[in-house]
C-alpha cells in the first residue's frame, strides 16, 4: 500500500475503522499530502489523498474519530531567504465521514511546528511550535477553530505531544 510520498506521521480512528496518514513529500517547497486508508476494507486501502499545503508533519485524530488535525510546517521551518519561506505553519482540521476528508479550519501557528493533541471532549487542541517553545492553545467550537491566545512556555522544542485522550 502506498499513502503518498514519503508518508511519515500516522494514526489510527479509536473505532479502527480508518488511519489517518501524513505525507511529508521530499521538502522541495511542493503541495504535500494526507491519506485516509481504510482498515476495514479486504484488503486495506488508501480511499483519499488530499493536499494540504508544504510538509504535514503531525496528525492526530479526535478521541471521538470525527477530526483529524493536521500541523503543516507551510516553509516556516525554511531560511527566510528561500523562496518557499512563510512566516507561520498551519493547523488544518478535517471532519472524517466515513472513508471521507472534509476541510471544517484553518487557523495560524508558530514555526517548525511538529504536533498536535486533542483534550479528551475534542475541542481544545494543543499544537507544538519548536522555535517558540511553546504548546499553543486552540479551539474548535464545533463550527469554528480559533486560536485562543494563549500559549504554554516549554523548556525545550515540544517536537512530539500527546494527551491521555482515550
Amino acid at each position: 500500500m502506498y499513502a503518498g510520498l514519503r508518508p511519515y506521521g500516522i494514526d489510527i480512528a479509536a473505532n479502527g475503522a480508518v488511519a489517518a496518514v501524513a505525507n511529508i513529500g521530499r521538502g522541495m517547497g511542493d503541495n504535500d499530502t494526507i491519506s485516509l486508508i481504510d482498515l476495514r476494507a479486504k484488503p486495506p486501502r488508501v480511499v483519499e489523498t488530499v493536499t494540504v499545503g508544504q510538509t504535514p508533519e503531525g496528525i492526530n485524530f479526535s478521541p471521538d474519530g470525527s477530526l483529524v488535525a493536521v500541523v503543516v510546517m507551510n516553509g516556516s521551518n525554511k531560511a527566510k531567504e528561500s523562496p518557499f519561506f512563510n512566516d507561520n505553519g498551519k493547523l488544518l482540521l478535517f471532519r472524517v465521514s466515513g472513508t471521507s476528508f472534509s476541510k471544517v479550519g484553518e487557523v495560524p501557528i508558530g514555526h517548525w511546528s511538529q504536533g498536535a493533541a486533542f483534550s479528551a471532549d475534542g475541542r481544545t487542541i494543543l499544537v507544538g511550535n519548536m522555535v517558540e517553545k511553546e504548546l499553543q492553545v486552540l479551539e474548535w467550537t464545533g463550527s469554528a477553530l480559533r486560536d485562543t491566545g494563549h500559549r504554554i512556555k516549554v523548556k525545550g522544542g515540544p517536537a512530539a505531544v500527546r494527551t491521555a485522550d482515550r
